[in-house]
């Protein structure tokens, strides 16, 4: 399936959890706080903004915030929480697609990049953001670090999450560099509810090395959005890329 099949009407409407998981406060509060220091007075464009989880705080923070999302239905349900004068949204490919004005900051949050599933797509996510950056602004990601260690020979699968009615596990094709995700939701019925995703992951080191072709520096790596130092250990990180403050 491609992108924009996957995140449909019935994707977009069940995406919100309010207060919890990814829009849990602890979370989603240290996010918004990094984003709002590192803009600073200028303007912010998010890549794959969805339905707002960060743009809608961070705007309420005072950031003028931009968009561009591939969905459709994630847009519909991003205007549920704040008309376009507020968060002004591009529909398109993050890759591609360009949003009016210039910025002091980009950024693309939850492993988001990841849904780009070739090396080329990726590097042309870089080159996007820095066409739409100001010199000396700044290009934030976060990202997962692949999970490779924990499969054994023979084995593809990794179960990334468990919880009363939920399990995720990741299936990996280490040949393409490719990952499925799988949510399984279960209730008191017999059945299962199942949401798939498709990914391609990257190392930190090749994600740098997709900074310097789009002329940026990495100005710092940390393991989450408080601060905290990144590790071998770290399951993420939040890599904050800078362009040259002329060019």
């Amino acid at each position: 399936m491609q992108q924009e099949e996957i995140w449909d009407a019935e994707a977009a409407a069940g995406y919100d959890t309010p207060g919890a998981g990814m829009f849990a406060p602890e979370l989603l509060g240290p996010t918004v706080d990094r984003l709002a220091e590192l803009a600073g007075d200028g303007r912010a464009l998010e890549f794959a903004v969805g339905t707002g989880r960060v743009a809608v705080p961070l705007a309420a923070r005072g950031v003028p915030v931009n968009g561009i999302e591939l969905s459709p239905s994630m847009v519909e349900q991003l205007r549920t929480k704040a008309d376009e004068a507020t968060i002004p949204v591009v529909v398109g490919d993050m890759a591609t697609e360009t949003a009016p004005g210039q910025y002091t900051l980009v950024y693309l949050v939850y492993n988001t990049i990841s849904n780009l599933l070739t090396q080329a797509e990726q590097v042309a996510c870089f080159r996007n953001a820095a066409r739409h950056l100001l010199p000396g602004g700044r290009f934030v990601i976060e990202l997962g670090v692949p999970e490779l260690r924990k499969l054994p020979p023979g084995q593809q699968a990794v179960v990334f999450g468990s919880a009363p009615g939920y399990i995720g596990l990741d299936t990996y094709d280490v040949l393409r560099q490719h990952l499925v995700s799988h949510h399984f939701r279960l209730d008191e019925s017999r059945r299962a509810r199942l949401f798939r995703s498709r990914h391609r992951y990257v190392w930190p080191a090749e994600l740098d090395l997709m900074a310097q072709l789009a002329g940026f520096e990495l100005e710092r790596r940390d393991a989450d959005w408080a601060g905290a130092e990144f590790t071998a250990e770290s399951p993420s990180h939040v890599s904050i890329y800078r362009l040259p403050s002329a060019r």
